[in-house]
């Protein structure tokens, strides 16, 4: 049984993080990730100028393990968690990024890896040759297998010392789809 979470929708937690996101070119091209090699430097280069702290957490149930990325705010009370879902492509560095600027908005955001132990080659995203790859390989997936990898990853999330016990869900495209079925 799934645990009770506070589910927001993609609206409410999308304009908490579009200070950041307007700088961007906002033309159909860029929001339809238009230039993939474009965006995931932009992705990258925000990741690796971030000043908080992030981390890949294994987490690990019934023989499984999902990588999950987490980035923490720099606050100094407990947050809340946010449980980011990413697209049809994986969890690449557009979603990685995203993660960030949710903790730019003071939140934990928690990402996992969907694609984790895919198979033996593929054990993760960024084992994929790309994300038209990935993409091929999340419509292969099974929703119970899914929705039981998240419902692991939520409760791991529960455990974070710095959370304040309130979690919530929300993804983009196919991510918000599993959101909403959770």
């Amino acid at each position: 049984m799934l645990k009770k979470i506070l589910l927001l929708t993609g609206s409410v937690l999308l304009a908490s993080c579009t200070a950041s996101v307007t700088e961007t070119p906002t033309t159909d091209e860029h929001l339809n990730h238009g230039d993939e090699g474009e965006v995931q430097t932009e992705a990258m280069d925000r990741l690796n100028d971030s000043p908080r702290h992030q981390e890949w957490v294994e987490v690990e149930y019934d023989g499984r393990t999902v990588h999950t990325w987490v980035v923490y705010p720099e606050v100094s009370e407990s947050a809340p968690v946010v449980l980011l879902i990413h697209e049809n492509r994986g969890l690449n560095d557009w979603a990685r990024g995203m993660a960030d600027q949710v903790a730019e908005a003071g939140y934990i955001a928690v990402a996992p890896d969907l694609l984790s132990g895919f198979s033996e080659e593929y054990t993760r995203t960024s084992d994929f040759p790309d994300e038209d790859a990935a993409r091929d390989a999340l419509g292969t997936l099974d929703l119970d297998q899914v929705n039981a990898d998240l419902q692991a990853v939520i409760d791991w999330a529960e455990t974070i010392p710095s959370g304040n016990g309130q979690i919530a869900s929300a993804g983009f495209c196919w991510g918000g789809s599993r959101s909403f079925d959770l």
